[in-house]
């Protein structure tokens, strides 16, 4: 039976953390869940903790000193996976904008399908988002499409956040050297999973826009994607990549 950890970074999520500990808890296969909360103010972390002695083992928090960004926070919860024991490793949203049940079906593509890197694509059969502003799913879309011409990664949804990674990825890649913080965190680990040659599936999913809580997105979040993907693809043509055997 394998290991797996879904990492779930959290900032003022107390509407939301104990469902979805549930939720995922309540799932046929077998998951670890570590939060990542950024001292949150609203109490977030105290809420894990005080669940934690129910799910012994199984429910675990990485308390970090404070909002510090969404890359770093699953930079340090990648860090813990490699320090453990865990064969799989997923990223996943707080707000239920990721359906825990799909958890499962990233899994597979990973077990059944050979994959070393499962997404969660919101793209890859046609516009799968509910109760986004028409003008936040363009600006999704079009940031995809514009990854993958300065990239040419064959991925449709370079920016999504819901993902399942073989251990071996991360073992492969510099973590340390990581550039961005924000979305462009997720476009620089696609890009340099696709870059060292391990098999990436895209599994389709139903994005769906929170319900409780507020947003992180912004637009600095955005811009820093913009420029920094045209970097990454700069600092490409001068990095080697070892090129794996699947």
């Amino acid at each position: 039976m394998h290991q797996n950890l879904v990492l779930i970074p959290t900032y003022n999520e107390k509407e939301n953390v104990e469902r979805m500990i549930r939720e995922v808890f309540s799932l046929k296969t077998p998951f670890e869940v570590l939060i990542i909360d950024d001292n949150s103010p609203d109490g977030t972390g105290a809420i894990v903790e005080r669940l934690a002695p129910e799910f012994p083992e199984k429910l675990h928090i990485l308390k970090r000193a404070g909002k510090q960004g969404l890359g770093k926070a699953y930079l340090a919860g990648f860090h813990w996976a490699l320090e453990r024991k865990y064969d799989f490793i997923f990223e996943m949203d707080c707000d239920f904008s990721h359906n825990p049940k799909d958890l499962e079906r990233l899994y597979m593509a990973c077990v059944q399908q050979n994959a070393s890197l499962a997404i969660g694509s919101r793209y890859i059969s046609g516009i799968n988002v509910v109760n986004w502003p028409l003008g936040r799913v363009l600006m999704s879309y079009v940031a995809s499409v514009y990854v993958r011409t300065v990239s040419r990664m064959k991925i449709m949804d370079t920016t999504a956040g819901f993902k399942c990674y073989e251990r071996r990825v991360l073992e492969t890649i510099d973590l340390n050297g990581i550039k961005l913080k924000g979305y462009g965190f997720q476009i620089e680990m696609k890009f340099k999973t696709w870059k060292h040659g391990f098999k990436i599936v895209e599994v389709p999913i139903i994005f769906t826009d929170r319900k409780e809580g507020t947003s992180k997105m912004s637009g600095g979040i955005f811009n820093e994607a913009l420029w920094g993907v045209l970097k990454m693809k700069v600092r490409s043509w001068f990095t080697h990549f070892e090129k794996v055997v699947q």
